[in-house]
């Protein structure tokens, strides 16, 4: 497969709807970026990677990073987590409180953000120095040790993350979160505060990829089963209450984050990570959909 040449042709075609969409300017240090960036890379199983694009500038992975800490948690705890979190898809918006509330305090799935509360409640209870640890296990999936918080990013959520405060004091008042609902935020913002590139994020999800192995290596960071499960919920949950959609034109498992990325997989062939700061109307990426889609179209590579 000539990917470099089919990453060009895609991007081409994508170009006149990058910049359309809006860029999420409710987290005051995401609203100055630049609309016009976008990247894309592919990284094989094989060890192979092409890329175009801005894929060596760094980006907030926002909630992307929810796979980093559902992955971690369910390596440690597995099947102990779902007595305090569910796997449905949400239908409702990601910070959705009406649901937490009908729902009695257990968040629908752990992509949305009161169940990543909850597993960051977890690993805190885990982890000895959740920052630290954190930080370690995604610079060893992603093979770089240039993985950082953005500071900036993070105080500008704690600052003005009202809806994820009344959803961990809700949780709390459930007995859904164990640690002091202050630290439990804080983790949660930095989590969602790690920039990386494009071409760092599509290396870090080839675990994903390879049934929780990661490859050319002889570490495993999940079982087999572990990791289909894993790919199950990005299916089902990762885009929010656009994941019917996103399945329907992308085909890929996938997890995006409302600082315009989004990473997918193919098993046994590929994970890819695209970035393109405007999101659509459901708070993905909207150029970066496109892009994903043409991949599986020109391709034929998808899991159906």
């Amino acid at each position: 497969m000539q990917y470099n040449k089919l990453l060009e042709e895609i991007f081409r075609e994508i170009k006149p709807i990058i910049g359309q969409g809006k860029v999420a300017d409710y987290i005051p240090a995401l609203a100055n970026v630049d609309p016009r960036k976008f990247g894309m890379s592919i990284s094989t199983v094989k060890g192979i990677n092409f890329s175009t694009g801005d894929v060596d500038e760094k980006f907030s992975i926002q909630s992307i990073s929810k796979v980093f800490t559902l992955t971690l948690a369910f390596s440690k705890l597995g099947e102990e987590i779902w007595s305090r979190v569910g796997r449905e898809p949400s239908g409702n918006a990601f910070n959705s409180l009406i649901q937490l509330e009908y729902e009695q305090g257990i968040p629908r799935n752990p992509f949305i953000n009161a169940g990543a509360i909850v597993i960051t409640d977890i690993l805190i209870s885990l982890l000895d120095d959740p920052y630290t640890e954190l930080l370690d296990y995604i610079r060893l999936l992603s093979g770089s040790k240039n993985i950082r918080y953005d500071e900036k990013v993070a105080q500008s959520e704690r600052e003005n993350g009202f809806t994820n405060a009344a959803l961990v004091n809700f949780l709390k008042s459930h007995d859904n979160i164990k640690n002091d609902v202050e630290k439990v935020l804080d983790v949660y913002f930095h989590h969602c505060s790690i920039t990386m590139t494009t071409n760092e994020l599509s290396k870090s999800f080839l675990y994903l990829s390879n049934h929780g192995s990661i490859p050319n290596s002889d570490h495993r960071v999940l079982t087999k089963s572990q990791a289909k499960r894993i790919n199950a919920l990005m299916l089902t949950c990762g885009t929010y209450d656009e994941a019917g959609d996103f399945a329907y034109l992308v085909g890929m498992p996938g997890k995006s984050g409302v600082g315009g990325g989004i990473a997918a997989i193919i098993p046994n062939e590929l994970s890819v990570a695209v970035w393109s700061p405007t999101l659509n109307k459901k708070g993905n990426s909207l150029a970066g959909t496109k892009a994903l889609e043409l991949l599986t179209t020109k391709t034929g590579l998808s899991i159906f």
